[in-house]
């Protein structure tokens, strides 16, 4: 097929790039390239600019002939979404919606969304099924909720059709090392506990340890970059055989505490990985887990890379090598 993939030089984007040029579909990458890397566009036409740009998505679009577009350029701090909403509001929502104008005037119809477990807020029970209440409870949160609203009704106006998928925690790198994870900042524990074991950071921080956890850590759901990948691949692949739109929760469905994850680090690295604590974060939940059975019924999905070992293993080759340890 051919694909565009906004957003396709940050993290998500730049391994679903390399997935799908490995399955031999024709890749087109946009991106403003204001938190992506131009150098992780592997196996794809590299375009430099941004989807407010209503005239270069007119063009591309009738030049190029899309049979699907996935989206992975939303900004995703969820600190400075409190502190700059407007910034959220502006290229998460509208920013979108100038997307999905210009694919409706093109009349391509099929586009995968990366939302985000944050739409639910604080969980009224764990693991998080699609049917949990959507309570999101900063700008970011609501940001992607209200894009999975527009996406409804553009459904039903327009016929575009959509799936949505609620990631919990992204983690790892291609098992061949050839991309990984590189925000700036970092704001990811995985990573950042890399960082303290290569030496590039002085020590991690734990942000509260008296949870109602087994450990007193919060819990989270890792999924591995591949396994998250995948299962975009599959929705893709779904929606061009026709069928209805759609919303998954992507996830292990194991929770890991902060503690395990440090201790699985220290292991896989032999580092002894210095930890500082530091208060409760405002509005982290104790756990957050998600209920995958949707998707792994529906797409056919299953995680290859469940193990949080094997996800921190492959994190580590890519520090290492992009560090060059």
């Amino acid at each position: 097929m051919k694909i565009l993939v906004v957003g396709g030089a940050g993290y998500i984007g730049s391994h679903m790039v390399l997935m799908l040029s490995d399955q031999g579909n024709s890749v087109v990458v946009l991106d403003d390239l204001s938190s992506g890397q131009a150098e992780a566009v592997l196996g794809a036409n590299f375009v430099h600019g941004g989807i407010e740009n209503t005239a270069l998505l007119d063009r591309l679009f009738a030049e190029k002939k899309f049979d699907g577009v996935m989206h992975f350029a939303s900004f995703i701090q969820v600190g400075e979404s409190v502190q700059q909403p407007a910034k959220y509001y502006r290229n998460n929502v509208v920013n979108t919606i100038n997307l999905l104008d210009a694919m409706v005037r093109h009349g391509v119809r099929n586009f995968i969304f990366s939302s985000t477990a944050a739409i639910f807020g604080q969980p009224d029970y764990t693991p998080i099924d699609e049917a949990h209440p959507k309570q999101p409870i900063n700008p970011y949160g609501h940001s992607k909720s209200m894009v999975e609203q527009v996406l409804h009704d553009y459904d039903l106006a327009y016929g575009l059709k959509s799936v949505c998928l609620r990631y919990f925690n992204a983690a790892g790198a291609d098992p061949e090392g050839r991309i990984g994870e590189r925000h700036n900042p970092e704001t990811h524990l995985i990573p950042l506990l890399l960082q303290t074991a290569a030496g590039r950071r002085e020590y991690a921080q734990v942000f509260g340890r008296d949870y109602d956890t087994p450990d007193g850590t919060c819990i989270r759901d890792y999924i591995h970059i591949v396994d998250l990948c995948a299962a975009h691949s599959l929705a893709l692949a779904d929606l061009a055989r026709g069928s209805e739109s759609a919303a998954y929760n992507l996830g292990n469905g194991n929770g890991f505490s902060v503690r395990q994850v440090i201790d699985a680090v220290r292991e896989v690295t032999n580092k002894p990985i210095p930890v500082v604590d530091a208060p409760r974060r405002a509005g982290d939940p104790a756990r957050l887990v998600a209920d995958s059975t949707l998707a792994r019924s529906k797409l056919g999905w299953s995680p290859v890379y469940a193990d949080l070992h094997k996800i921190v293993a492959h994190a580590w080759h890519w520090e290492k090598k992009h560090t060059g340890l």
